[in-house]
């Protein structure tokens, strides 16, 4: 029974919406913190959902101000497949950490009368003015592991292989110097 439910819902002809949240912090030398956000909207279902508006009002006005684009917007459709993009600017000169709430994503699908909604993935805390250096050794050594420890990895094994492969072994060589006499 579950697999034919599951089975008919996946066939269903329907929006999937993704919604990916990001920031990034700039300290500002005129004691003010520059928060860049991005939300990027995905449609990876099998039908075009239409009427589509982003919210992202969690910005309380006494902590942010906001210096370009705005914290919400719509477009008439996102296709199957396609990608949405949207970015605006605060800036914050109060020392704080800051929760942010998920941005708000609502569409039409033509089959339901009803507005669906999705929501954005969470930000960690800002640690906005924080007195933490931003990035140190330590985090670069974090990236860079991030970025290339796999292919380090792969290296490592195939240099280690043919190294095995390449040098005789001891026990191989006493046999053979054995046989010699």
């Amino acid at each position: 029974m579950i697999v034919i439910s599951s089975s008919a819902i996946a066939s269903s002809d329907s929006p999937f919406i993704v919604a990916h949240k990001k920031a990034t912090l700039n300290r500002l030398k005129s004691g003010f913190e520059k928060v860049s956000v991005s939300i990027d909207i995905y449609n990876q279902g099998s039908a075009t959902a239409y009427d589509v508006s982003l919210t992202d009002d969690g910005w309380t006005p006494d902590t942010f101000n906001l210096i370009s684009g705005n914290t919400s917007t719509s477009w008439e459709r996102l296709d199957i497949g396609a990608v949405l993009s949207h970015t605006f600017e605060l800036e914050s000169n109060v020392k704080t950490v800051f929760h942010s709430k998920p941005a708000v994503v609502t569409f039409r699908v033509p089959t339901k009368a009803a507005l669906q909604e999705a929501y954005s993935t969470p930000l960690l805390p800002l640690e906005i003015l924080s007195d933490k250096p931003r990035e140190s050794t330590l985090g670069l050594a974090k990236k860079l592991l991030a970025k290339y420890g796999s292919l380090v990895s792969v290296i490592s094994i195939v240099v280690l292989f043919v190294y095995l492969v390449a040098t005789p072994s001891k026990s191989g060589a006493a046999k053979g110097s054995k046989k010699k006499r």
